[in-house]
């Protein structure tokens, strides 16, 4: 039992890894069956370790009634993810069931009686969609709902919209919407709390083929507040957070298709675990924000567990995922084609490594200790991505990079801030305090570039290139060790030059105004940086200390301002992307198997450019066509259909634990060439702008972007 507990204790915070590696002599990874029956053992013994401290079923701090959420009442039907924030659940004494039909004896009354063994269940043959709603009897801040489907495979709903209303006659838009996972596991929807009497689940589509839908177990949660703005700013200051998207996975790593704007998310090799994979394949996801459909995929093709791999978008668009679960791995994403197919395999196993897209347009790699032996230097290599091909750098070593974590080599040279630049060069900016410039010519070389400021290690921050004309970095948040560490509220601006010169390091601002680790971030059309989630102090699938409120630095005020605080927690696997309509996505945490710690789901922020001072949406300038695609140096038009007063160009990102190296803004000079039409002219220098698509946005008089065109960057 203690070596079990140990394993278990290993597993999700990797204090024995080494040590027990040698005495078992196998990548514990491997063995996680065994874990599963350790985390139930445990469990049950109630011992004192952080894994069973995240799957037992106490109340979790600051969420009443929580623990009645895992009394699922049946065989394989724990709730097993996070239930709404500071939330309870509500007595169902008085609620009233009504829906579209029910077959006899099993009338929707029967989804909130308490009782597993009973059910809704609609007549079968019956056109969908269907539907369920409940009277709560009087007004409540409806936070979530969790839906116990049946045992057998008999009417598992999974495309759905939730919907709430005041009156049982207003319902607006959904408060969440997408695709459960068609099984007898719990379903959640989590969603920004509203005072509502009435609650909808609308079942779109059911894995039974005669279009029967059956619910066993209805719950709703309410919170004990609404959040509301900081200091009671207008939306046009803070932003507001939209509907929840969810999904059959739990989405750690994403991507935003630059071929039609959909976001490719994925786990691993199960829905919700990353331990234990025999390797081979990969969960996959995918969101329309057109029409909000949800899909899912399981990629088999390029036979790879693609979880905690280095993620990268080339010139043509393609993700190139390399590493992770299955470490020497090489799959690439075409989204003009949804295809899935192998490359090169790499020459260094490697998990929780760096990537970044070269001047010249291949790929570089560096770090990854998580995974491959450990006393091998994760030294770089680059991917040819014409020839598909691997070069390794001997002299572009990691261990210049490596953070002084106090689990050694297996988190000392993960998540690197690495930046694709000028002449094949690569600017390494953390987490480690000391900073780097990386060549990849020949046999790659190494140059110190100083450290930032008195900043120690700031292992899973964020840094963002914000202003890639004037080389503008911010670097922020991060903790000295990966995990069980403080986190730091401590924000750098860094303004490189040319490689290999020492660069500018200065304070951004006031620093942020919460410490954070596991956050994410995305620069936004404007050029400010959107700031999210995150915890005080880092502890992998624990959500103690989580950060609600979101923020947001100014670059023209050179400070970091609050914005609107949400009602889902961010942490540990959670991640941010910049859409094509200029709002943002944020999903994920978790993917911790039968912990309390996972979230199916993402949610839409709009920042505050886009309201009017009275807290409704503002009108937005058009773009009417653009030049899709270019050389450097060279000029494109742009047409508008109204005066506006500047444009950027954001590379589509793609993300997993904090790390986005494929963003970056550049600001267009802007030219007047006629009536609502303009010119602006390409960055000379390919390391200034990388390779690859681009979100065009273009900003009205009163700094609202646009929808973006796209535009390619090619050398």
């Amino acid at each position: 039992m203690v070596l079990v507990s140990a394993i278990v204790d290993y597993f999700f915070y990797g204090r024995y890894k080494i040590r027990l590696q040698e005495t078992i002599g196998m990548n514990l990874k491997k063995i996680w069956p065994l874990l599963l029956l350790g985390v139930a053992e445990a469990n049950s013994y109630n011992l004192n370790s952080s894994i069973i401290r995240a799957v037992s079923k106490q109340t979790k701090p600051g969420v009443e009634g929580s623990a009645a959420a895992f009394d699922s009442g049946g065989e394989g039907t724990g709730l097993f993810q996070s239930p709404p924030y500071n939330s309870r659940q509500l007595d169902r004494t008085n609620w009233v069931a009504t829906c579209d039909n029910a077959q006899a004896g099993n009338e929707c009354s029967k989804a909130i009686d308490g009782d597993n063994s009973t059910y809704w269940h609609t007549d079968s043959n019956s056109p969908l969609p269907h539907s369920i709603t409940i009277n709560l009897g009087t007004a409540q801040k409806v936070s979530g709902l969790a839906v116990w489907p049946r045992k057998i495979e008999d009417g598992w709903i999974a495309a759905h919209d939730v919907y709430l209303s005041p009156d049982g006659s207003n319902w607006g838009q959904p408060v969440a919407h997408g695709t459960w996972w068609p099984d007898s596991t719990v379903k959640m929807a989590i969603f920004e709390p509203q005072e509502v009497q009435y609650v909808r689940v609308v079942a779109l589509s059911s894995s039974s083929g005669n279009n029967a839908i059956s619910i066993a177990d209805l719950q709703i949660w309410a919170a004990q507040k609404i959040p509301t703005s900081p200091e009671g700013k207008a939306l046009n200051v803070v932003g507001a957070w939209g509907p929840t998207i969810d999904f059959p996975i739990v989405p750690a790593s994403a991507a935003v298709e630059p071929s039609s704007g959909k976001v490719l998310v994925w786990s691993s090799y199960r829905k919700n675990q990353y331990g234990g994979t025999s390797g081979g394949l990969t969960q996959t996801a995918m969101w329309d924000p057109n029409t909000g459909e949800v899909t899912q995929r399981e990629v088999s093709d390029t036979e790879h567990d693609m979880f905690c791999s280095g993620i990268s978008m080339d010139m043509n668009g393609r993700v190139i995922v390399t590493g992770g679960n299955d470490d020497s791995i090489t799959s690439i994403y075409d989204s003009f084609s949804d295809t899935w197919h192998g490359g090169a395999m790499m020459n260094i196993e490697r998990g929780y490594q760096a990537s970044t897209i070269l001047s010249d347009g291949n790929m570089f790699v560096i770090g990854g200790s998580w995974n491959g032996p450990q006393l091998r230097n994760k030294n770089s290599e680059v991917y040819n991505v014409v020839a598909d091909t691997w070069t390794e750098l001997p002299n572009a070593g990691s261990s210049y990079m490596l953070t002084n974590d106090n689990l050694g080599p297996y988190h000392q040279d993960n998540h690197g801030w690495i930046f694709g630049w000028k002449n094949l060069s690569i600017f390494q900016a953390g987490p480690s305090r000391q900073m780097h410039w990386y060549s990849a010519h020949g046999q790659g070389s190494v140059a110190d570039a100083g450290k930032r400021n008195s900043d120690n290690d700031q292992m899973c921050g964020n840094a963002v290139m914000f202003d890639a004309a004037k080389g503008k970095i911010l670097t922020f948040g991060g903790s000295p060790n990966y995990e069980d560490s403080t986190a730091t509220n401590n924000a750098s601006l860094i303004t490189i030059g040319d490689p290999n010169a020492m660069p500018e390091v200065v304070q951004a601002g006031e620093n942020m105004h919460y410490s954070r680790t596991f956050h994410t971030s995305v620069v936004l059309p404007d050029g400010s940086v959107f700031i999210t989630g995150g915890q005080a102090h880092g502890l992998p699938f624990n959500e103690d200390t989580a950060q609600m409120t979101a923020e947001r630095y100014i670059p023209a005020d050179n400070k970091f301002i609050k914005q609107f605080p949400n009602n889902i927690i961010r942490v540990y696997h959670s991640w941010s992307l910049l859409l094509p309509d200029a709002t943002v996505i944020n999903g994920g945490g978790g993917l911790c198997a039968n912990c309390s710690a996972n979230h199916y789901n993402a949610q839409i922020f709009k920042p505050p450019y886009l309201f009017d001072e009275n807290g409704g949406l503002t009108s937005r300038p058009v773009i009417q066509s653009a030049t899709p695609n270019a050389k450097y140096g060279a000029q494109i038009t742009i047409v508008v259909d109204s005066p506006i007063s500047g444009a950027s160009l954001v590379r589509y990102g793609s993300t997993t634990h904090t790390v986005n190296t494929d963003q970056r803004r550049i600001e267009l000079e802007l030219q007047p060439a006629g009536a609502n039409t303009y010119t602006a002219i390409i960055p000379n220098d390919p390391g200034i702008a990388l390779p690859g698509y681009y979100m065009l946005f273009v900003l009205g008089q009163n700094g609202v972007p646009s929808v973006s065109k796209n535009v390619q960057l090619t050398v």
